[in-house]
């Protein structure tokens, strides 16, 4: 993180970037979706308004936390990428999610790796999971292709998740 607290990570079709009140209504509506039900959704008002300000505090409170994943060719707001920990998360979390449109475009993969090697890189982590309801097809397939393996002994604070968990290189 800067000295100002906030942190950018460019790719090559992205931009990521802290979170905003202007990102809100679009995060609480896939958390009001069937799309969060992966995550333990549907969510009301309350509980998103909750956990999109659990992303930004994670920052002040561990130095890493989410970022939005906006097109840095038309600035569009694709999804969330983030790094999540807490009494939540038996250990720190690789997790990403793509707006409705946006899936099959590789947004999600390319925003995880760029935000796991700044991780690895800033944090000097030796490791990340991620965690998905069984039959999450495409985070499985994002998880795969960046490289990570699924853990079955990891620990998980649901006992169905699957795990997958990226090392550092």
């Amino acid at each position: 993180m800067s000295e100002t607290g906030v942190i950018t990570i460019r790719t090559e079709r992205l931009v990521l970037r802290m979170p905003d009140i202007d990102d809100f209504a679009a995060y609480a509506g896939i958390m009001a979706s069937p799309r969060s039900i992966g995550m333990g959704g549907p969510f009301d008002l309350r509980a998103a308004w909750g956990m999109f300000c659990h992303d930004i505090a994670l920052w002040r409170l561990f130095g890493h936390g989410a970022l939005m994943i906006d097109l840095a060719e038309t600035g569009e707001c694709v999804g969330q990428v983030g790094i999540n920990h807490g009494p939540l998360f038996p250990e720190k979390e690789l997790g990403w999610f793509v707006y409705e449109g946006h899936e099959g475009k590789g947004y999600a993969t390319e925003a995880a790796f760029a935000l796991r090697g700044w991780a690895f890189e800033t944090l000097k982590l030796p490791s990340l999971v991620s965690y998905m309801a069984p039959g999450n097809a495409a985070s499985v397939a994002v998880a795969e292709r960046l490289g990570a393996h699924l853990d079955p002994v990891a620990p998980r604070t649901d006992p169905a998740d699957l795990v997958y968990r990226h090392l550092a290189y």
